[in-house]
């Protein structure tokens, strides 16, 4: 589920097509990568979000959208503008890769939100492997989206967040820490202790629960705090978990998620009959054929362009080599020649037609000068082709 490099070389592609379109559009438009894509934290099939930083007077939704089409960059039927949204949107799927794109324009706190993420991720090392299970898991039961009612990424992630935070073993934030003891204690924390009715969660000053009595205080009339209430780092009045109105759903694939992995691991598993043909991950966690057969597309596609580079360089850093060691032959006979011409006595020079005081136009030397010097140029032509290439 981690992340590739030729998936990353391939998402990277897919975001130069789209950034070269808004380049010939608005030449000075700043186009930024936001989200999962920025933070690593992303899925074979999780989307791109793009941010576009410009001037207009009006957001130019349509505009973008019809220069999309032009160039044929996304699918005919998947170009969508949600302009009625709370954030305005594109949403496109790339025609040739499939991977799915929502651009937004002026929006900031992605990109806060991104360097958000990464300090955290320098501060948990653990972190990563947790939320990519753990975004599997969801995706695999439709609970990953909020506009259906699931928890989005980001508040996923301060939920782990949290987790870390007031986790009461020390150790469980170290890089050693035991990725598997933290996914379930994870699974049993949020699956069954946490009381989502009274509690949300802050993660501001070291972290800590908040009473949802005192956070309605400060709200206007008539508004509550919503089921799962996390309140947004970034911004402390926007609760990150608003949209999230399925809450409860998850709660319970999470307990069923902590049932089912502590019996796995229980001293009565062995005796399981499923024990030995099955990961103790794989009981929560399936990966589809679909997903695994458009992995194995991708790193045939961009996993050759990375053997065929590191081809090159070996054949340029070959090259390279051959100069300096024929580099190193020319001075070489240099230095022969001229002392093989100083050892000569004058008569065998005149014999030869040379006179004493221009031994340096001394045939054969000046024959193999123009010899060497001539390979090194060929040599030298080849290499530059190579990198070329």
């Amino acid at each position: 589920m981690s992340p590739r490099p030729e998936e990353e070389r391939m998402r990277m592609e897919v975001v130069n097509r789209i950034e070269n379109v808004i380049k010939e559009l608005w030449p000075n438009a700043d186009v930024q990568i936001f989200g999962s894509f920025k933070t690593g934290l992303y899925l074979p099939t999780s989307d791109i979000d793009l941010v576009v930083f410009g001037k207009w007077e009006t957001l130019p939704l349509w505009t973008l959208e019809e220069a999309l089409r032009k160039h044929n960059v996304a699918d005919e039927n998947s170009v969508k503008v949600l302009d009625k949204a709370t954030v305005p949107i594109i949403k496109l799927t790339d025609s040739f890769t499939e991977v799915k794109v929502d651009i937004s324009f002026n929006v900031q706190n992605g990109v806060k939100a991104a360097q958000l993420i990464k300090d955290f991720i320098k501060k948990y090392p653990v972190l990563p492997y947790l939320v990519l299970v753990l975004k599997q898991f969801l995706l695999q039961r439709d609970l990953n989206e909020v506009f259906t009612g699931g928890i989005g990424s980001y508040s996923l992630f301060l939920m782990a967040v949290s987790f870390l935070q007031l986790h009461p073993r020390e150790d469980a934030c170290m890089p050693n820490a035991n990725y598997g003891v933290l996914l379930i204690e994870f699974f049993e924390l949020y699956g069954r202790h946490f009381n989502y009715l009274k509690t949300g969660i802050r993660i501001k000053d070291g972290g800590s629960y908040v009473a949802k009595d005192e956070v309605q205080k400060s709200m206007l009339d008539g508004y509550r705090p919503s089921m799962l209430y996390i309140e947004d780092p970034l911004q402390p009045g926007n609760d990150v978990g608003r949209s999230s109105y399925g809450a409860m759903q998850v709660k319970q694939a999470f307990d069923y998620a902590y049932v089912v992995l502590s019996h796995a691991v229980s001293p009565i598993a062995k005796y399981y009959p499923n024990n030995e043909t099955e990961s103790i991950l794989g009981r929560i966690i399936r990966v589809t054929q679909e997903v695994a057969t458009y992995r194995d597309w991708i790193s045939k596609q961009w996993g050759m362009q990375s053997r065929t580079e590191s081809s090159c360089n070996v054949a340029t850093l070959f090259w390279c080599r051959c100069i300096c060691w024929l580099g190193v032959f020319k001075l070489k006979l240099i230095l022969i020649l001229s002392i093989n011409f100083r050892m000569l006595p004058a008569r065998s020079l005149l014999l030869l037609g040379i006179n004493k005081r221009r031994r340096h136009n001394y045939p054969v030397f000046r024959l193999g000068w123009d010899l060497v010097s001539l390979f090194l140029k060929l040599l030298l032509v080849i290499s530059l082709t190579v990198l070329a290439n």
